[in-house]
């Protein structure tokens, strides 16, 4: 029993770091793991590693590749469009349901989610990133439509490494208190006008950076 809480404890710490390292470019798209290295790194054996590398996995984060290995999982540009306007449709969908029904106890979650603007260091865009995937789930989670919030989390999920590259970490809080302004008034037509914003800025900022800067090591040409 002792060893299987170990190995979930040391699955939930590889699982951790790898995330971070892939979401803040330290692991580049199409880069291979070395499994047995990972695991001598954490003294443990290789099944909490592939363990981790699984759930990566299932964030989009990680491809597994039968007799090759685990890599980076890599974007093409047509896909990353489509998670673009895929996150245009469920963000707005979500946020004119919040407008409808969002309580006051929601209200005061979504408003505790953050810890404020610490800088532009990896550590606090780690951070940011995970403010930023929370706020969007509860905005979901508000809409009363766990399908909704189920997607919501996965698509996050794939467009954190993107989200990053905004370095948005600055005007997060106050684009998110403006959405939230408009969802505590019950305002629908407000808080639509914040989340399109939101979503445009994000949007426009991600693309220009990725054909600018990234298109040859993240493959989206």
């Amino acid at each position: 029993m002792f060893r299987v809480l170990e190995d979930e404890t040391t699955k939930t710490a590889i699982y951790a770091e790898l995330r971070r390292s892939i979401i803040m470019g330290h692991c580049r798209p199409g880069e291979r793991f070395n499994v047995e290295s990972i695991a001598q790194q954490y003294s443990t054996s290789v099944t909490p590693v592939r363990d981790a590398l699984q759930m990566l996995s299932q964030d989009g984060l990680v491809t597994i590749k039968p007799r090759s290995g685990y890599f980076v999982a890599q974007t093409t540009l047509k896909q990353l469009r489509d998670m673009l306007d895929l996150r245009h449709v469920i963000e707005v969908a979500a946020t004119e349901r919040a407008a409808e029904r969002i309580t006051p106890a929601e209200i005061a979650e979504m408003r505790a989610v953050h810890a404020g603007y610490t800088g532009d260091d990896d550590i606090s865009y780690d951070r940011y990133t995970e403010e930023n995937r929370r706020f969007h789930i509860l905005l979901a989670k508000a809409s009363g439509n766990a399908e909704l919030t189920q997607l919501m989390g996965r698509l996050h999920d794939r467009l954190a490494r993107f989200m990053v590259m905004r370095h948005g970490g600055r005007n997060q809080v106050e684009t998110h208190n403006r959405l939230l302004d408009a969802l505590e008034a019950h305002d629908a037509d407000r808080a639509r006008e914040a989340i399109l914003d939101d979503i445009e800025r994000s949007h426009d900022s991600i693309l220009e950076k990725v054909l600018r800067d990234e298109a040859e090591s993240w493959q989206v040409g």
